[in-house]
This record gives C-alpha cells, structure tokens and sequence, in this order.
C-alpha cells in the first residue's frame, strides 16, 4: 500500500512498527509468564501457554501487517496446503538471511504450531528475552562435550534425559521444533571455507536434529523440509525492512521421519550415527538440486 514511498522512509516506518509491534505483544508474554511462575499448577499453566502462544501468534500476524503495509514482494508458495495445526512436527530449512526467519513465521503462522528452539540452557539468563522463552516452553538443553564426558562419565546422559524431561510438556500439546541443519547463514566464504560438495548449500549438521529425535520420542514422526529462494540475491534485514525484495520462492515438504531414527542416541550408537548422517545427506542433495532447479526457474528481476 506505501510502496511508492521512497525505499529507506519504508525501512524506518517498518522498524518503527517491528519495534511498536514487540513492544506492545511482550507485555502479555510478560504478564503471562509471571503468572506462570507464581502459580506452577497444572490448570494455570494451561491457561497461561494459550494466553502465551495466542500473543506470540498475534505479534506475528501484526509483522504481516506491515510487510503488507510497505512492501510489494511477490509471494511464490506451494506445498501449505498439507499442514495440521494441531500436529507435531520437525521443522528444518535452508538458511540463507536473517530475513528466512521473518519468511517462515509470516507463511507459516497458524498454519503449523508456533516454533519452539532447542536453546543453550545458559541463554535462559538474558535479559527480558530469556524469561520470553522460557514463558513460551523453549526448551533448553545442556549438552556436554565428548572431552567432558571423557572425564566425566558418569555425566553421559544426563544431558538427554534433562532435554527430554523439559520436552514432557509436549507430549499433550502440539508443536513444531524449528532447526536449521546448517547451524549459520550460508555465505560463498563459509562454502568454501567447508568445501561443500552442494551447490547451494553448506554442509548440514546431523548431531542437532538427532538430538531432538532422542529427546521427543515418538511423538515426532513428520518432518516439513522447507527450501527457501531469492531471486535476486540473499537479502539483508534492512532491504526486507525497505520493501526491495521483489520476490520470494518457498517449497515446502513433508516427509515421515524413518522409525530407526526415533529414540536413538546419536553419540553412542555408531551405526546409527552413520546411517542417520546419509540419511540427512540425502535430502540436503535434494534440496540442492531443487535449488538448482528454482534459480533457473525464477532468475533474477533486474
């Protein structure tokens, strides 16, 4: 609707309505996780997760709001139509700008359940954002490195049972756990840096979505394999802010996550670990060859 504004007066109006948006939403996150904190019971903390979840859902149907406001990006899409909302899902994709994030939630809220992270347990310590996360049921892991628990054996396993434990409260509730398998944004720099053998794509990291397989149990069964394109270029926040992404292309796949995946410890099992890792390969050369296929499909406007 302001597209005919000049680009940075755009980037400005959207940031001051990013800020205005968060400003407004955190307190009923706020409010919310105190109760929670206060009131430990079953029936409050039920009733504060809706409140929670309700909130963080508005706060990104009101960035959709602005995104319409001052922007005319092209919207290529397919692939949504497949999504529960009350199912639980493993959500991964390529990741290529900050903006990916702003991508998925704005196609995908109240599509899939809102995002959960598998969060550093020392992160739950920032301030004003750790109490969010913890208030909307992140949850957080303790890992221990394979030198420590050298020294430490009798530490080994403790980190799973402590992440499963904080995983419980899903196994009533529907969610989708977000993780991008390449751990970083690509750029050609870190391609090389890795010498990736795909194209599009750094090497993907296998251990962290082993991790949350372990923890979750059964109850994960889908995986949605979502691969992100921008014509002209990985965009920077402030150009999405200014409105000069003319077009975004996102896939989205859903596929059953192999039974011998489920309930594994990926440290330990070496067989597993192998057949796990060529199993992630495999649809990270997917990925890459769709990839391929995009950018001949949507070159670039300019």
């Amino acid at each position: 609707m302001l597209s005919f504004l000049p680009a940075p007066l755009r980037g400005v109006l959207a940031t001051i309505l990013l800020f205005a948006n968060t400003l407004i939403w955190c307190w009923f996150l706020f409010i919310a996780a105190l109760v929670k904190l206060l009131l430990p019971f079953k029936p409050v903390r039920t009733v504060c997760n809706l409140v929670l979840n309700w909130a963080a859902e508005a706060w990104i149907a009101c960035n959709s709001g602005w995104m319409w406001l001052v922007q005319k990006t092209e919207w290529n899409l397919k692939g949504r139509e497949q999504f529960k909302y009350d199912g639980w899902y493993l959500v991964t994709s390529n990741h290529q700008s900050w903006v990916d994030i702003l991508v998925l939630q704005h196609t995908l809220n109240r599509r899939l359940p809102f995002f959960k992270f598998f969060l550093k347990q020392e992160l739950i310590w920032v301030p004003v954002i750790g109490l969010c996360w913890w208030a909307l049921d992140f949850p957080f892991m303790k890992r221990y490195t394979k030198a420590y628990l050298e020294k430490h054996p009798e530490k080994k396993g403790q980190d799973t049972a402590a992440t499963r434990r904080a995983c419980e409260k899903f196994s009533d509730v529907p969610v989708a756990i977000f993780n991008f398998l390449e751990g970083t944004r690509f750029t050609q720099a870190k391609h090389d840096q890795q010498g990736s053998p795909f194209r599009y794509l750094l090497k993907p990291k296998a251990g962290g979505i082993a991790f949350v397989l372990d923890a979750m149990g059964a109850r994960l069964k889908s995986m949605v394999n979502i691969t992100i394109h921008y014509p002209d270029g990985n965009p920077s926040f402030w150009a999405f802010l200014c409105g000069e992404v003319p077009k975004v292309v996102v896939r989205y796949h859903t596929l059953d996550i192999p039974r011998e995946f489920l309930g594994k410890d990926y440290n330990s099992d070496e067989t597993y670990r192998l057949g796990f890792q060529q199993w992630v390969n495999k649809l990270w050369e997917e990925k890459d060859a769709e990839l391929g296929r995009l950018h001949e499909e949507f070159p670039p406007s300019k």
